[in-house]
C-alpha cells in the first residue's frame, strides 16, 4: 500500500477521539504563584481564540469540513473530533456548547430505525469510538443511549479475536485496525484485507471508547486488548527473555512491520528477533492503554513506560531514537504527541519529571511552547505535511486539548 494512503489513514484515525479534552475553567485546589496566575490568564485567552477559530469553521448542518484535504471533507470524519474539543471549551457566551449540540444532532442522523448505523464510515473504529462518547456527554436519554450502543457495536465487531478467526498466537490478536469492514482472518495463502492488521493507534481509541462507556473490567474485551498492547511494548515479563539493548519500556506502532513503525528498526536482539525503536507518540498511547486495560500504576510494565516518557519528555519534538532515514517523520505528528503525552501524564498523575538533575514542570513548559506556536487566528498548523497536521482543523484540536490539560495541571484542578 502506498505510504501516502497509510499516512492519511493513520492521521484520520489518530484524530477522531479526544477523551477528556477541555475542562472549562477549573477551580484551583492548590496555592498559585503570581507567575502561574498570569500564565493561566494567558492560557484562557489562548483557548478562547482556539474556540473562536473552530466555531468559525462549522457548517450550518453541524459538521466540519477540511479546506485543505479532500478526504476530510465528508463531514463525518472531522465532526466528532472537533466536537470533542468544543464540549470542554470555556463557556463565556454559550457558543461552544451550542456548536457541540448541532454536532450531536448530525451524529444521531447516522443511526437507522433498527438501531444500527445506516451510513458506511470511512474510518469505522475511530469515528465510532469518538461518536459513541460524544452522543452521551450531555444527554443520556434513551435516544442518545441507543445511538451510543450503535457506535459501540462497531468497536465490538472490529476487534481481532476468535470470533473473526484470529487466535492468541497471532500477532494481531486482541487489537483493532483500520479495516473498512468487519475484519475476518484470511484463509491460508490468501492475502489479508488492507488496513485490517491491529495497531496501537486504532487500539488506544477503541480502548478509550470502551472505558468511557464503563464496560466492566471483567469483560473479555480488556484481557484480549491487553494481549496486543503488551506485544507493542519493548519490555519482557521474563528476565530470561529480555535484552537490555532494546527493552527500554517504550512502545511502537505495530508488531512485525518495519515500514509502519515510524522510528524504524532498532536491530536484532540476542534471541534473533527483529526489534523496533520506541518513540514518544506510541509510548504515551501505550501507557494510557496499559492503565485503561486495568493494570495498576505500580505494575512493572506501567512503571517502565512511565520511566521512558519522563526520561524522554520534550516540548519541541516527538522524542525517540529515529533512524536517519525516518527523521523526517519525527515531528509530522508533533501535535498528536503533545496531546497524547499530556493525557498520559494526566492519567498517571505525573506533575513533574526529572531530567538531567533538573525538575521539569512539564505543564508549564508545554503551555508556553503551545502558546508560542499558536497562529493569530487562534489555530495551530504543523509545517510538516506527512501526517496532515498542516491542516488547521487537524492540528488545532490536538493543541488546544493539550493546552487545557496543562491548565488543569498548573491549577491543581480535577
Amino acid at each position: 500500500m502506498p505510504d501516502m494512503i497509510k499516512n492519511l489513514i493513520i492521521i484520520v484515525l489518530m484524530m477522531l477521539f479526544l477523551p477528556g479534552c477541555f475542562s472549562g475553567l477549573p477551580k484551583s485546589e492548590c496555592p498559585l504563584t503570581p507567575e502561574n496566575r498570569i500564565l493561566l490568564e494567558k492560557i484562557d485567552a489562548s483557548l478562547s481564540r482556539a474556540s473562536a477559530y473552530l466555531l468559525s469553521k462549522q457548517s450550518s448542518d453541524g459538521t466540519w469540513h477540511s479546506e485543505t484535504y479532500g478526504m476530510f471533507r465528508d463531514g463525518t470524519t472531522l465532526t466528532p473530533y472537533v466536537m470533542s474539543a468544543l464540549f470542554f471549551m470555556p463557556e463565556k457566551d454559550g457558543q461552544p456548547r451550542k456548536a457541540y449540540r448541532k454536532g450531536v444532532d448530525y451524529l444521531l442522523t447516522l443511526i437507522g430505525d433498527d438501531g444500527n448505523l445506516k451510513t458506511e464510515l470511512l474510518f469505522p473504529v475511530l469515528t465510532a469510538a469518538s461518536a459513541s462518547r460524544m452522543v452521551v456527554l450531555e444527554s443520556k436519554d434513551e435516544i442518545h443511549k441507543q445511538a451510543q450502543q450503535a457506535y459501540l457495536k462497531i468497536i465490538r465487531a472490529w476487534q481481532l479475536t476468535e470470533s473473526s478467526g484470529w487466535t492468541r498466537d497471532d500477532p494481531e490478536y486482541g487489537g483493532w485496525g483500520f479495516s473498512l469492514h468487519p475484519p475476518k482472518k484470511p484463509a491460508d495463502g490468501q492475502p489479508e484485507e488492507h488496513f485490517s492488521e491491529s495497531n496501537m493507534v486504532a487500539t488506544i481509541f477503541a480502548i478509550a471508547a470502551m472505558r468511557s462507556a464503563r464496560i466492566p473490567l471483567d469483560d473479555p474485551v480488556w484481557g484480549n486488548a491487553l494481549i496486543f498492547v503488551r506485544r507493542c511494548q519493548n519490555f519482557s515479563d521474563d528476565p530470561a527473555l529480555s535484552d537490555a539493548r532494546f527493552d527500554d519500556g517504550g512502545f511502537y506502532f505495530i508488531p512485525e512491520d518495519a515500514l509502519q513503525n515510524k522510528a524504524g528498526i532498532a536491530g536484532t536482539d540476542s534471541f534473533g528477533r527483529e526489534r523496533f525503536h520506541s518513540y514518544g507518540t506510541m509510548t504515551a498511547d501505550g501507557l494510557r492503554a496499559l492503565l485503561q486495560c486495568g493494570l495498576p500504576k505500580d505494575h512493572p510494565r506501567v512503571l517502565a513506560a512511565r520511566k521512558w516518557l519522563e526520561r524522554h519528555f520534550s516540548v519541541s519534538q516527538n522524542p525517540g531514537n529515529f533512524n536517519s532515514d525516518r527523521e523526517v517523520l519525527r515531528n509530522a505528528t508533533y501535535y498528536y504527541w503533545v496531546w497524547s503525552v499530556a493525557h498520559a501524564f494526566d492519567r498517571a498523575g505525573i506533575r513533574q519529571v526529572e531530567q538531567q538533575n533538573e525538575t521539569v514542570f512539564w505543564a508549564e513548559k508545554l503551555a508556553e511552547e503551545l502558546m508560542r506556536r499558536q497562529k493569530d487566528d487562534g489555530s495551530w498548523i504543523n509545517s510538516f505535511t506527512d501526517a496532515r497536521e498542516d491542516d488547521p482543523l487537524v492540528a488545532t484540536p490536538w493543541a488546544a486539548s493539550a493546552l487545557d490539560i496543562c491548565r488543569r495541571t498548573i491549577a491543581c484542578a480535577k
